[in-house]
C-alpha cells in the first residue's frame, strides 16, 4: 500500500515516527510530506532515514516531477497526524499555501486525520465547524484521546498511541468504520504512569584533574531529559539529575544539577528511595585521577604527564542492591565492540553483571548514540537476552523505553 503521511507542527510528532516504522515493517511504502512548522519538532532526517525517502516541505522542491500533484494522485491512502487546529482550518478551506495542502487537492485516496492540540482549541467552535466541514467532505477523522497535554494542561486533544493510529488507518484501508479509540474516564489518570515517581539521571560526570581541566564523556543528556520529558508526559512525577547538562529541563521536571560521579551517586543515593522507578541514563566515569590538584598543572618544556587514576562508584550495581520492593531500576550502556566482544556481547555481560531489571543497550561512536542525532538501542532483560529494540528520534526511544518499563511494572514480580 502506497501512503501519504503527513506531518504538522504540534509536539506530538514524535509519536507519528513510530507509526511510520510500523507501516514500513508492515511493507507499506511511505511518503512522508512535514510542513515547516513540524520540522521544529521532528527534523527532516528523522523522517527520510525511516521512510528510505526524501522528505520534501515546500511546493516548490521538486518542481521538474511535479511533487505537488504526484505526492497525491500516487497515493492510495493518506494519514495526517498530528493535525492542528491551523491545519485543520486551511485543510476545511481547500488551502494549498504549502506542499501538504497542495497533495490533498490532487488525491482521490482515502483521507484520515488525527486531530492534536490543547482542548480549548479542540473544543472551539470554529474548530468544530472545520472537522464537521471535514466529515462531510468524506474525511476520516479519528477522535483525540482524553489525557495529559503540554505543559501541565490536560484533558481531550491528545494524540492517541501509535498502535491506535495504525489500526484506524488499516480499518478505514479495508472500508471499515474507525474504531473507537480507548479514552480516559473522568477520574482516571493522565497517562500509564500517572503518579509514578521517576528518577532519571542524564548527562556526563566530570572528573577533575586540576583547577580548569577534567575527564569527561561526550554525552550531553539528550536521551536523559527525553526519557525525562516523556515520562512528565505520561503522568510521572519527575526528578532529574543532570550531570553537566546545559539543556533546560522542561515544566514540571524536579531537577538537580551535579558534576561529578561521587556527587550523582550522593544524589541518588538521597532521591532513589522514594523512586518507583529510577532510570540511569547519565554516562558515568568509570576512573577518576587519584590526585586533584587545587591550581592548574603547568606544561613543562617537553615533559609529559603521567596520572594515576582510581575506579569510581558503581552506582548502578548499588542501586540494584538497594531498591525497594517493585522499585524497577532500568541501567543504560554506551559500548562499542571491540576484537574481544561485540557491542551486543558487551552489553549482554554488563546486563548480567548489573542485575538491572532492564538495560538499555546504546551503539556510541563517531556521530552515533551521541547528541542530538537520532538513536537505535537495544532492550536487554536481567539475564542478558535482547527483548526489545527502538530506534528513531530521542524521544521516540525514550517512549520505547518507557513502554517497555511500563509493561515490566503491570507483570507480576
Amino acid at each position: 500500500m502506497r501512503v501519504l503521511l503527513g506531518v504538522t507542527g504540534g509536539i506530538a510528532a514524535y509519536k507519528v515516527a513510530l507509526v511510520l516504522r510500523r507501516l514500513r515493517e508492515d511493507g507499506h511504502s511511505v511518503r512522508v510530506v512535514p510542513t515547516a512548522a513540524s520540522l521544529n519538532f521532528v527534523g527532516r532526517a528523522t523522517w527520510e532515514a525511516l521512510s528510505g525517502h526524501s522528505a520534501p516541505t515546500e511546493t516548490f522542491e521538486d518542481v521538474p516531477s511535479v511533487a505537488h500533484v504526484r505526492l497525491g494522485q500516487e497515493a492510495q491512502i493518506v494519514l495526517i497526524a498530528p493535525a492542528t487546529a491551523d491545519f485543520l482550518a486551511s485543510m476545511a478551506h481547500g488551502n494549498a499555501k504549502d506542499l501538504l495542502g497542495n497533495a490533498l487537492l490532487a488525491t482521490q485516496a482515502p483521507i484520515v486525520v488525527a486531530p492534536a492540540m490543547h482542548t480549548e482549541m479542540w473544543t472551539n467552535l470554529a474548530t468544530q465547524a472545520n472537522v464537521s466541514t471535514l466529515r462531510e467532505r468524506g474525511v476520516h477523522v479519528i477522535e483525540p484521546a482524553v489525557g495529559r497535554l503540554t505543559g501541565a494542561d490536560s484533558g481531550p486533544g491528545r494524540l492517541p498511541e501509535p498502535e491506535e493510529l495504525v489500526a484506524a488507518l488499516y480499518a478505514v484501508a479495508d472500508g471499515q468504520a474507525i474504531p473507537l479509540a480507548a479514552t480516559a474516564a473522568d477520574d482516571a489518570g493522565w497517562g500509564d504512569l500517572d503518579g509514578v515517581r521517576v528518577l532519571v539521571t542524564a548527562g556526563g560526570t566530570h572528573e577533575p584533574i586540576d583547577a580548569v581541566r577534567f575527564i569527561g564523556n561526550r554525552s550531553s543528556g539528550h536521551q536523559g531529559l527525553a526519557l525525562a520529558h516523556a515520562a512528565a508526559e505520561r503522568g510521572a512525577k519527575v526528578t532529574l539529575i543532570a550531570a553537566n547538562v546545559v539543556l533546560p529541563a522542561g515544566e514540571g521536571i524536579e531537577r538537580i544539577d551535579v558534576e561529578t560521579t561521587a556527587q550523582l551517586a550522593d544524589a541518588v543515593t538521597s532521591a532513589a528511595p522514594s523512586a518507583d522507578v529510577v532510570i540511569m541514563a547519565a554516562a558515568v566515569a568509570d576512573f577518576r585521577p587519584r590526585v586533584v590538584s587545587q591550581t592548574k598543572i603547568k606544561k613543562n618544556g617537553d615533559s609529559g604527564l603521567t596520572l594515576e587514576l582510581e575506579p569510581t562508584e558503581d552506582i548502578l550495581a548499588a542501586l540494584v542492591a538497594h531498591r525497594h520492593e517493585r522499585q524497577t531500576v532500568v541501567g543504560f550502556a554506551a559500548e562499542t565492540g571491540d576484537s574481544t566482544a561485540t557491542v551486543l556481547e558487551h552489553g549482554a555481560a554488563k546486563a548480567r553483571r548489573k542485575g538491572a531489571g532492564l538495560l538499555v543497550l546504546n551503539p556510541v561512536g563517531a556521530g552515533q548514540g551521541f547528541g542530538d542525532v537520532p538513536n537505535s538501542v537495544t532492550m536487554l532483560d536481567v539475564n542478558g537476552v535482547a527483548i526489545a529494540e527502538a530506534s528513531g528520534s530521542k524521544l521516540a526511544v525514550a517512549h520505547a523505553v518507557l513502554d517497555r518499563i511500563v509493561s515490566m511494572r503491570a507483570s507480576p514480580s
